[in-house]
């Protein structure tokens, strides 16, 4: 239960923080346009609201339903659907009655709130922390690589130095590289010190993610085992947590993925140290699985970098564009089936927090939300600020108001869609947490 509030604090803490900057991006801009703003909710008020007060023509409140806020401007079709004001005629302090160039900055100002802010955190966190990096040095026994990477040419205890000709500040960026940018060529350091280049094809991130390796360079593993599998060969022969192999077949083990390297089909033989005492043990893999798992690395130590605050700047607006690119890109994977059941909801947000507060991790979390939410409300969905966006932009380039009754349908097919949206999401939640992620 404290890991949950824990969790659950750190998830509110951080949405009301944005959602309130990202309404001011809209409340801003029409109070500097003399626009009416009837509302301004942090979560939403359906049937009833936890607190609110009327402060002049606005009314300030919170809801109980936290899956984001509003604003309601005057003369605006939005989620509230408010057709009676609607069909009264248009007032000079109305969102209607403003031209579209202020309509366009009142409805960009959220979505530019939330980019600038994930820039800022990301900054000030390269400001106050630093960064720690995997540099070659750091990880002198390399990676363990997955099937598909081994398919091409890389081999365990490669350490990546470059991807594209550019070198790489950080060797475990590698994995994130692969999944969501072009990679056509990786140079690596081969465990005996020779320097290789691979060349890769556009479609490598699809075939790794289809695969199901989300991580296709892992540091490197001790034989020693964290996890047995109920039902494996493993527990049936008595594998246990804590035994460390020794010795397969009579081949010594240094890196737990040697184990598979050295399994033969039909019995094999492990020799395991377990409390200080050897023990052999005669075991047959099930289509070449023994059941174990190793959660030791080897190489725990990083390179720490300090940065100024002019630099951090620099390296925040980066990392943040780099962010928001990757996140894009990502999109790719949710057409796929594999993708489409790894779509989270408020679940999935609350579980990127950690179980312990801690700041660093929270506002690395909250500058990612912070773009996630940015780019999720300029998609061109009716009922999100890029829905309306885009009738403004038409509006601007024909000369012509879209039709009122055309706004309302769209209105309430975007609302339609992204309840849609959200039951799906929150549905794999609710999945993942009774099958126990499976």
């Amino acid at each position: 239960m404290d890991t949950f509030l824990i969790k659950a604090g750190q998830l509110i803490l951080s949405l009301s923080f944005l959602v309130i900057l990202h309404e001011l991006g809209h409340f801003i801009p029409a109070k500097l346009f003399k626009t009416r703003v009837e509302k301004f909710f942090l979560f939403f008020d359906v049937k009833f609201a936890l607190f609110k007060k009327k402060i002049g023509e606005t009314v300030y409140g919170i809801g109980w339903l936290p899956l984001g806020g509003y604003v309601k401007i005057a003369g605006m079709i939005d989620e509230s659907m408010d057709k009676e004001q609607m069909a009264k005629p248009a007032q000079p302090w109305e969102f209607r009655s403003k031209p579209a160039w202020q309509r366009l900055i009142i409805m960009i100002g959220g979505v530019t709130v939330n980019l600038i802010l994930g820039f800022i955190i990301y900054s000030m966190i390269f400001f106050v922390w630093g960064k720690d990096e995997f540099c070659p040095t750091d990880v002198p026994n390399g990676y363990e690589v997955s099937e598909t990477m081994k398919s091409y040419g890389f081999s365990n205890g490669d350490i990546p130095l470059k991807v594209n000709g550019k070198e790489l500040e950080n060797t475990f960026s590698i994995n994130q590289m692969i999944l969501v940018r072009k990679v056509n060529e990786v140079t690596v350091q081969k465990s005996n010190g020779e320097i290789q280049t691979i060349h890769l094809p556009d479609s490598i991130g699809m075939q790794v993610f289809r695969n199901g390796e989300k991580v296709p360079f892992l540091k490197r593993r001790t034989p020693q085992i964290d996890t047995v599998v109920e039902g494996s060969p493993a527990q049936k022969m008595g594998l246990e947590k804590g035994d460390i192999i020794i010795s397969v077949n009579g081949n010594k083990l240094t890196f737990f993925d040697q184990l598979k390297e050295n399994l033969i089909e039909g019995e094999n033989t492990l020799e395991i140290l377990r409390n200080g005492q050897n023990k052999e043990i005669k075991i047959t893999p099930e289509k070449g699985i023994l059941g174990v798992a190793s959660a030791h690395f080897y190489d725990t130590k990083s390179t720490h970098i300090d940065y100024s605050f002019i630099e951090s700047i620099g390296k925040g607006i980066h990392f943040g564009y780099w962010t928001l690119r990757d996140y894009v890109t990502q999109f790719k994977y949710i057409f796929t089936k594999q993708g489409a059941t790894q779509v989270g909801g408020v679940m999935a947000m609350g579980n990127l927090f950690e179980a312990q507060w801690d700041w660093l991790r929270f506002w690395e979390i909250t500058a990612l939300l912070s773009i996630i939410l940015a780019f999720m409300n300029i998609l061109p969905i009716p009922a999100l600020d890029g829905g309306h966006i885009v009738f403004l932009l038409y509006e601007m380039i024909t000369g012509k108001k879209p039709n009122e009754k055309v706004l309302e349908y769209a209105q309430i097919i975007g609302i339609v869609i992204l309840f849609s949206l959200l039951i799906f999401a929150n549905g794999n939640d609710i999945y993942r947490w009774i099958t126990g992620g499976k």
